[in-house]
C-alpha cells in the first residue's frame, strides 16, 4: 500500500471531523491581549483556555522587560548551541537560581518543555535499565519511553499497590541486567488535576533503591508555601533526584528546565541530543523568564488571587452538581455524559451564546461516551467571569441532560 493512501484511510478518532472542527473545536484561533477575556471570531468571550496561571503574561513589568530585551539583543543572540558558543552568564544566573528555588543543586535551561523532559529521559536510561512511570503520564514522557531500549512498566495511576508490583518486576529484572530503576510520575496530572503521590512513592525508595524524577510543569510557581513545586508542598523535595517543570504555565513563556544533582546535571549537559544539537534559549527569553521568575518569588499575591478564583470556581461548580472528579490544584476539570457530536454542541452553545471559551477533551483522550470541559483558572480572572462561567454551565448542562444536543450535526463553520 501506498504510504500517503494508509495515512488518509486511518485519520483516527480526532481526524474524524477535521474538516468541520479545524478553526474552530480544533486549532481555534483566540485574539487580543492575552488574559481572562480574549476575542474568538469577533466575540468577546471568558476565555479558560490558557495556561497563564499567575496572569504574568500581560504584567506591565514583564511587557517592559520583553521589549527592551528584544531591542537590546534581538532574537539571534546567542548562536549557537549551549556546548558549542551559545553560554551565556544570563543562562547561568537563571538555572542556578531555579536549581536553588526548587531545593536542587543544580539546573540547566531547555529550550522546549516537551523535547526537553524526552531528552532528559533518554539521556538518563540505557538498555540495561528500567523504568516504572504513572499509567497517566503526559504524552510527552511516553514519547520518551518509546525510545527506551529497555524494560518500561506502567502502574495504575496512583495506585501504590500497583507500584509495588511493578518495581517487584523491575527489581527482579536489574538483578539480573545490572541497570538501575527509574520512576516517574507527574506533580501535578493536566487532565484530571490530581497530585502524583510523591511522599508515598518516595516512601518506596529504600526498600528498591531507585531514582524518583517528576515532571512538575503544573505544579511549579502554583504548589507550595514558597510556590517551589509539588515537591515542596507535599514536603518531599530531598526525595525527588530529578525536577523537571516547563515555562509555558506559571512563567507563560516557552522553555524549561531540569534540576538535580550536580553531577547528574553536568551528565546531562553532555549527553542531551535535544540540547547539544540545537540552538541556545535567545537572549530575550531568558531575560524575559529572569523578570518573570523575580516576580513569581515577589509578588506571593498573584499565587494567593490564582487560589482564591480557583476555590470560587471549583466550589461554584460543585455546588451547582458538577462533577469536578478528585482535583486538588487548579486545573479544573468538568465531567459530563455524552457522545462527541453532543460536545462539539455545547462547546458551540457555550462559545457563541454564553460567551466562555474552555478546552473541549473527548474520545479518544478519555472513554467514549465522556466529555470532559476543562478549564483552567489564573490570577487573572475576576468575580464577574466566574459568575458568568458558572451560569452558563447551568445552562448548558441542562440542555446535555434534555437531549437538546443530540439532534446536532457538524457543519464546517468558517472564522
Amino acid at each position: 500500500m501506498d504510504l500517503f493512501d494508509r495515512i488518509l484511510k486511518q485519520a483516527g478518532p480526532l481526524g474524524k471531523y477535521a474538516e468541520v472542527a479545524e478553526g474552530y473545536y480544533m486549532f481555534p484561533q483566540l485574539e487580543g491581549e492575552l488574559g481572562n477575556r480574549m476575542k474568538f471570531q469577533g466575540k468577546e468571550v471568558v476565555c479558560w483556555s490558557i495556561n497563564n496561571y499567575l496572569g504574568l503574561a500581560n504584567h506591565p513589568e514583564v511587557r517592559k522587560e520583553d521589549a527592551e530585551s528584544a531591542a537590546r539583543w534581538g532574537f539571534a543572540y546567542p548562536m549557537g548551541a549551549r556546548m558549542m558558543s551559545g553560554e551565556t552568564s544570563q543562562h547561568i544566573a537563571l538555572e542556578t537560581d531555579l536549581a536553588h528555588y526548587v531545593g536542587k543543586e543544580e539546573g540547566y535551561l531547555l529550550n522546549y518543555g516537551y523535547q526537553g523532559i524526552l531528552s532528559v529521559i533518554d539521556a538518563l536510561l540505557t538498555r540495561h535499565d528500567a523504568v516504572v512511570y504513572d499509567a497517566e503520564s503526559h504524552a510527552c514522557i511516553v514519547d520518551a519511553l518509546r525510545m527506551h531500549l529497555g524494560k518500561r512498566f506502567a502502574f495504575t495511576h496512583n495506585d501504590m499497590d500497583s507500584l509495588v508490583k511493578n518495581l517487584d518486576r523491575a527489581k527482579k529484572l536489574t538483578t539480573e541486567t545490572g541497570g538501575g530503576i527509574l520512576v516517574i510520575t507527574e506533580g501535578v496530572f493536566g487532565m484530571r488535576g490530581d497530585q502524583g503521590k510523591l511522599r508515598e512513592i518516595a516512601a518506596l525508595k529504600e526498600k528498591y533503591g531507585f531514582r524518583l524524577l517528576i515532571d512538575d510543569a503544573h505544579g511549579f510557581g502554583m504548589l507550595g508555601e514558597t510556590g517551589a513545586g509539588t515537591a515542596e508542598h507535599q514536603g518531599v523535595t530531598d526525595d525527588v533526584d530529578v525536577y523537571f517543570s516547563t515555562f509555558a504555565k506559571s512563567m507563560a513563556l516557552i522553555g524549561g528546565f531540569v534540576a538535580g544533582p550536580k553531577e547528574i546535571i553536568r551528565y546531562l549537559r553532555y549527553n542531551m541530543r535535544s540540547q547539544i544539537f540545537a540552538k541556545s534559549l535567545p537572549m530575550p527569553l531568558v531575560e524575559g523568564l529572569i523578570k518573570r521568575f523575580e516576580l513569581l518569588r515577589t509578588q506571593p499575591q498573584l499565587r494567593e488571587k490564582l487560589w482564591s478564583n480557583v476555590r470560587k470556581l471549583q466550589s461554584g461548580l460543585q455546588e451547582r452538581g458538577f462533577d469536578i472528579g478528585d482535583t486538588n490544584t487548579c486545573v479544573t476539570p468538568v465531567y459530563m455524559h455524552g457522545e462527541v457530536e453532543e460536545a462539539m454542541a455545547m462547546v458551540k452553545d457555550m462559545r457563541d451564546n454564553f460567551g466562555i471559551f474552555c478546552s473541549i477533551v473527548v474520545y479518544p483522550v478519555i472513554p467514549k461516551g465522556m466529555i470532559i470541559l476543562r478549564l483552567i483558572p489564573t490570577a487573572a480572572h475576576t468575580d464577574e467571569d466566574i459568575d458568568q462561567t458558572l451560569a452558563a454551565f447551568v445552562a448548558v448542562g441542562e440542555r446535555l441532560k434534555s437531549g437538546v444536543y443530540k439532534a446536532f450535526i457538524p457543519e464546517v463553520i468558517h472564522a
